[in-house]
C-alpha cells in the first residue's frame, strides 16, 4: 500500500460566518489534508505539533481513521496553535481576529522513520523552513511532492519559500497568491511564471469557481459544484489538497491526465467540507455520498459537441 506522508497543522479554530460562529474546534490544514486523503486505498501519517491541552478524542479520530500520528508531537505543559477568524457575508473574504502559534513558534518536524520513504508527501501550508526541513529527512526521493503555501509567507518569508518552491512538483496556491507570487495579473501567465520556479504542475484555487491546472502549454479547468448551502469555508483549500494528494498517492500515476481526475476528486471533497462548520462534515462523511457526489460532477462537466 502507497505511503501519503502529510505535513501541517493539527489546531483548534475559533470560526464566525453569517450562519453563525463556534468556540474552539479541531482544525488545522494537516487535520483537514489527513481526514480527506483517508478516503483512499493508502497508509497515511501526520506531522505535526500540539500542546497537552489538545483533548485525546480528537487524536483518536485520526487514528480510527488509520492516520499514523507517531509524526504528531504532544509537547507537555504547552498549547496548541489556535486562529479565529470572521468570515464576510460573501464567505470568499475573511478577517483574522486572534492567531496563538504557541507551540508551533518552536515546530522541528521529525518524520516518522517509516515514512522517509513516502511515495507522495504534502506539504500543507507551514513556515517554508519547516517545509524544507521535512524534504531533508527523506531517504529517497517521492513520486511527486504537493506544496501548499499562502500570502502571508509571500509577505514574511518569500526567500524560504522560493527555495522550497525550487524542490517541488506541484504547487496549489488560490488565484489572489498566484498574482502575488508572480507579479502578473493573467492567470495563464502567472503560472508560467510559477513554472519557471520550478514545480512541474501549477494549481490555481478559485474558491466557488473551481480549479486550474497547469503543465508547460496544457491547462485544465474543474468547476466548483454549485451547492445549496455553504456553511463554513475553513479547511476546504485543505481538503482539496488532500484529496488530490490522497489519489495521486493511491493511483500511482503522477501524468498529467491523471492529475485531471485528482483535481475532481479534490474539488468533490473539498464541497463536503464546506457544508457544515469545521470538519464536522467530512467526519460524518461516507463513501458512498463521495461516490453520488462524483457522478454529480461527471454530469456537471459532460456534453457532447459536433465539431
Amino acid at each position: 500500500m502507497n505511503k501519503l506522508l502529510i505535513v501541517g497543522t493539527v489546531a483548534f479554530d475559533a470560526i464566525e460566518t453569517p450562519f453563525g460562529k463556534t468556540d474552539k474546534i479541531l482544525g488545522g490544514a494537516g487535520t483537514y489534508i489527513g481526514l480527506s486523503a483517508a478516503f483512499f486505498n493508502l497508509q497515511s501519517a501526520i506531522v505535526s505539533v500540539v500542546g497537552d491541552d489538545f483533548p485525546q478524542e480528537y487524536l483518536d479520530l485520526l487514528t480510527d481513521r488509520d492516520i499514523d500520528i507517531s509524526g504528531l508531537e504532544v509537547v507537555n505543559g504547552g498549547k496548541t496553535f489556535f486562529w479565529s477568524g470572521r468570515y464576510h457575508n460573501d464567505l470568499n473574504s475573511r478577517d483574522t481576529l486572534d492567531t496563538q502559534l504557541n507551540v508551533l513558534a518552536d515546530f522541528q518536524p521529525k518524520v516518522p522513520e517509516n515514512y522517509k520513504n513516502a511515495d507522495v508527501v504534502m506539504l500543507g501550508n507551514l513556515h517554508p523552513l519547516v517545509q524544507s526541513s521535512v524534504l531533508d529527512q527523506l531517504e529517497s526521493k517521492p513520486k511527486l511532492v504537493v506544496l501548499d503555501t499562502m500570502n502571508f509567507w509571500m509577505d514574511c518569508a518569500l526567500p524560504e519559500l522560493l527555495d522550497v518552491i525550487k524542490r517541488v512538483d506541484v504547487i496549489t496556491i488560490n488565484d489572489e497568491e498566484a498574482r502575488q507570487l508572480s507579479g502578473e495579473y493573467s492567470l495563464v501567465k502567472a503560472a508560467a511564471k510559477i513554472h519557471a520556479m520550478g514545480p512541474e504542475f501549477v494549481v490555481i484555487k478559485k474558491g466557488e469557481h473551481g480549479a486550474l491546472l497547469f503543465h508547460d502549454n496544457q491547462v485544465f479547468f474543474a468547476p466548483a459544484l454549485p451547492l445549496e448551502e455553504v456553511f463554513d469555508p475553513t479547511g476546504a483549500g485543505d481538503t482539496f489538497a488532500g484529496g488530490f494528494a490522497g489519489f495521486i498517492a493511491q493511483s500511482e500515476n503522477v501524468s498529467f491526465e491523471n492529475m485531471k481526475n485528482a483535481i475532481i476528486y479534490g474539488s468533490n471533497l473539498a464541497s463536503f467540507c464546506v457544508e457544515k462548520f469545521g470538519t464536522e462534515r467530512m467526519l460524518s462523511l461516507d463513501k458512498q455520498e463521495v461516490v453520488s457526489r462524483l457522478k454529480q460532477f461527471k454530469s456537471l462537466t459532460q456534453f457532447d459537441i459536433e465539431l
